[in-house]
């Protein structure tokens, strides 16, 4: 069992954004579900409450926690991609109906916020020359998706 996990709180999503989590992602299921007990202070008897599942070898924990939090760009989960391909890939998929932001970033429909960046991005960034470091990074503040050969050519 992985230590530790992240918990994300939904306002009656849990299974909604699960499903949709593991059909993004290869090698992702979901591992279990629990529905609320009799006299439930979060939701209907029966109703879903939590959805553990997998994306790709990370376990995630998704509770029906009620309305009382939202998620905000203070947290955000990355989507490491070793090509443009997958960076257009995620980057269609995990916008669908929520927000493109900038630097990478996407907002889901259900306000969780992605970073989809090239793996290869630390490597670009430390490469020992911080005039092309700083190229790379001014780069990256003008772009919404990122395009690695755009990187590669700052």
């Amino acid at each position: 069992m992985q230590r530790t996990k992240i918990c994300l709180w939904f306002d009656g999503q849990a299974e909604e954004a699960a499903n949709f989590y593991t059909s993004v992602f290869k090698n992702s299921a979901i591992t279990h579900i629990a529905r609320n007990p009799d006299n439930s202070p979060v939701g209907v008897q029966g109703s879903v409450l939590t959805v553990s599942f997998n994306l790709d070898g990370q376990e995630y924990f998704a509770l029906n926690g009620g309305n009382a939090f939202q998620f905000t760009e203070a947290i955000s989960v990355m989507v490491n991609c070793d090509s443009q391909e997958e960076i257009d890939y995620y980057w269609s998929k995990l916008s669908e109906g929520g927000k493109e932001v900038e630097c990478g970033w996407v907002k889901d429909k259900f306000g969780l916020s992605w970073q989809i960046i090239p793996s290869k991005l630390t490597e670009l960034l430390s490469s020992g020359d911080v005039e092309k470091s700083n190229r790379i990074f001014h780069a990256i503040w003008k772009m919404k998706k990122i395009i690695i050969a755009d990187l590669e050519n700052a």
